[in-house]
């Protein structure tokens, strides 16, 4: 079970997720952030309450980065140890900005 509560503001959007993002929720999670992607200037995922991270999860985060390597920036604040370890495991402490 995904909750986002999303906050947008002139091309900055704010994302806070709580439970878990995997292949049950990817598909909501893709829904909601798709619409931002076309004029997104700063992108930021709150993962303070996330509690855990699937192969579904982070290619979403994968191709959002993407996306934000053209057009702006994109941060990830709060990981908590479990979901950074993922983050450690998989590469991608090299490939997103943690804070």
């Amino acid at each position: 079970m995904l909750k986002t509560d999303k906050t947008a503001d002139n091309g900055k959007y704010i994302f806070v997720l709580e439970g878990r993002l995997d292949t049950n929720s990817a598909e909501k999670m893709e829904a909601e952030l798709q619409p931002c992607m076309s004029d997104a200037k700063e992108l930021i995922f709150d993962f303070e309450k996330l509690q855990y991270i699937s192969s579904a999860g982070l290619r979403i985060l994968l191709s959002a980065q993407k996306t934000m390597n053209r057009q702006g920036t994109m941060k990830i604040l709060h990981v908590n140890e479990t979901i950074m370890n993922i983050f450690e495991v998989t590469g991608f402490t090299d490939i997103l900005t943690i804070e």
